[in-house]
């Protein structure tokens, strides 16, 4: 169903000449490819009798609600409110984060509240230019739109010998304790490069590897290297796809003590916390990226700045802090 569109001048002007031509409403409608309900709302809301409506009195009237609407916006008039949510927008965080993280932050300060919805009100009500193209940018706009996911299906048959996800140990799909992980590739432009994501399922906490090439070993390799400075009880199991990447498997098991266990095909569901991670991580590399071109540095900035986002799953403290828990 299309999303509801305010009624333009053009299009009051359209009504007033039809409906003084004699026209019906549903006439009027169906012309101006409108809802008949939205034409008889917009006539009975401006006069009493359908031949007295005007354009000019109508649009005037609809100027006047829009401006009484949004003058005592509170971002406007709440400075220190408004500065650490503009703060926070350029640090890609979604309003939602905002406004669960301000509680946190000012427990006892009331005048520090907003809600998600407010936020996004005000970014879109700001007239067009360069503050409104930043902030909106900033927006994780890619739902508006969903399109079907065209996922790399990458080559299965290289996988031999392996434990599917039906005999992962039951703690990892409690999410109680901590240690397990889920794995996966973001591919780059042309299928010519790509980078590794590996997530703790409890804390959400995000590593992201740089990769030389997609080649079974390479990827073993480096996403051993990640995992060798962390404590033995947070290197528990490794929930992957049924990519060809990972095809050393048994020795990757064999160098870090962390059994791998793969998904069914087609089934991304099975690597969820994986799945929506590497859809906050397109907001940073969009499809196409070239994955050569991003150095180790930038990919670990933005590994900090994805780990820095307060998390609804995780009652709006951020993956840094719950995993800094567990390293205590």
């Amino acid at each position: 169903m299309a999303k509801y569109q305010r009624l333009k001048c053009f299009e009051r002007e359209e009504i007033s000449r039809q409906v003084a031509s004699g026209k019906s409403l549903r006439e009027v409608a169906k012309n101006l490819h409108r809802s008949p309900s939205t034409i008889t709302r917009e006539i009975n809301k401006s006069v009493v009798d359908r031949k007295f409506y005007r354009a000019f009195f109508a649009q005037g009237r609809s100027n006047k609600i829009l401006h009484q609407r949004h003058k005592n916006r509170k971002l406007d008039n709440n400075r220190a409110l408004r500065k650490i949510v503009l703060f926070y927008l350029a640090k890609k965080w979604s309003p939602e984060q905002i406004a669960k993280r301000i509680v946190l932050l000012y427990p006892n300060d009331m005048d520090m509240r907003i809600s998600h919805e407010t936020i996004y009100s005000y970014v879109y009500i700001l007239p067009r230019g360069e503050l409104k193209r930043e902030l909106a940018a900033c927006l994780r706009r890619g739902h508006a739109n969903r399109y079907k996911n065209k996922k790399d299906r990458r080559d299965s048959g290289a996988i031999q010998n392996y434990l599917s996800i039906e005999e992962r140990p039951k703690e990892v799909a409690d999410r109680i304790v901590p240690g397990h992980w889920e794995g996966d590739l973001i591919i780059g432009g042309s299928h010519a490069s790509a980078i590794g994501t590996l997530v703790e399922r409890t804390t959400r906490m995000t590593f992201l590897v740089k990769l030389e090439n997609r080649y079974a070993r390479n990827v073993r390799k480096a996403f051993a290297k990640e995992f060798q400075y962390l404590p033995k009880g947070l290197r528990k199991t490794l929930t992957y796809d049924q990519g060809s990447e990972m095809a050393e498997h048994k020795i990757f098991t064999k160098e870090t003590n962390i059994s791998v266990y793969f998904a069914h095909p087609s089934s991304p569901w099975e690597r969820g916390t994986n799945e929506n991670t590497n859809g906050l991580l397109r907001q940073y590399f969009p499809k196409g990226t070239d994955f050569t071109k991003i150095s180790k540095a930038q990919l670990k900035a933005v590994q900090d700045e994805l780990n820095d986002r307060p998390r609804k799953a995780l009652e709006w403290y951020t993956p840094h802090e719950r995993f800094s828990e567990l390293l205590r």
